[in-house]
């Protein structure tokens, strides 16, 4: 069917039509409005070596040279980046963290994508914090910092690396300011009206087949007349009856 014949039929159903599009319009209403907003705080880390590299030379007296941290990438920094992303990511770390599956506040520890293959692809860490309250959200982004920064110091005593060679985290970015998300409500409200939409079409078409069942004299259906040139059950017997041969 065309768009004008669609047209044609909600014209023709505008009883079933409309009252489904109000309940679709309520429906997308209420989405929104039981969906709470939360808010999100943001924050990127950054490793950095330390300026006298990552050795320590074996003779004082030769002292090694100075090198500018953010001159002083490579792939060791990486895979420490991956590894905190790793150590934060982890079901027990989620529940150390404080985040319940009831609750209203969590966080998230990414390289800035949701590529789960692609974690080691530079030294930043970037964290974000989640909760209906924004200080909550605040207080949780800068407490997975501070996990971080333990995280790392606990593992790079744990290969027993030299103080001097100790990596560092930077705030390239400190906390942002809370911002409301309202993705999701919009999202949910979109997805109610759109199914509502679709019901409502469902509904109209549905009640024009009826109609034209009806009208066609299909048996079986309420509201269907008997045709006129139907023989009646009486009339049938009598002439099965009369048939030669019978």
């Amino acid at each position: 069917m065309d768009f004008w014949g669609t047209v044609l039929v909600l014209a023709r159903r505008w009883s079933v039509a409309v009252p489904a599009f109000l309940l679709a319009v309520g429906g997308a209403v209420h989405a929104y409005s039981t969906i709470p907003v939360t808010y999100t705080v943001s924050a990127v880390l950054v490793l950095t070596a330390p300026t006298s590299g990552g050795t320590v030379p074996p003779d004082p007296d030769q002292p090694v040279p100075q090198v500018n941290p953010l001159l002083n990438f490579d792939h060791g920094l990486d895979v420490a980046a991956s590894m905190l992303i790793n150590v934060m990511s982890t079901p027990d770390m989620v529940t150390e963290m404080g985040v319940r599956p009831d609750g209203d506040t969590t966080y998230a520890v990414t390289n800035g994508t949701n590529n789960l293959e692609s974690l080691a692809t530079g030294p930043l860490v970037f964290v974000e914090g989640e909760s209906r309250k924004p200080e909550a959200a605040t207080r949780m982004a800068r407490e997975v910092i501070e996990r971080v920064e333990r995280e790392l110091d606990v593992r790079q005593r744990q290969v027993q690396a030299p103080p001097e060679t100790y990596i560092t985290i930077s705030q390239t970015v400190p906390p942002t300011t809370p911002v409301p998300q309202e993705g999701r409500r919009l999202r949910s409200a979109a997805a109610a009206l759109g199914l509502g939409l679709i019901a409502a079409l469902c509904a109209a078409f549905a009640a024009e087949s009826l109609s034209a069942a009806r009208r066609a004299g299909f048996p079986g259906l309420p509201g269907t007349r008997r045709r006129r040139d139907e023989p009646e059950g009486g009339e049938q017997e009598l002439v099965a009856a009369g048939e030669p041969g019978s």
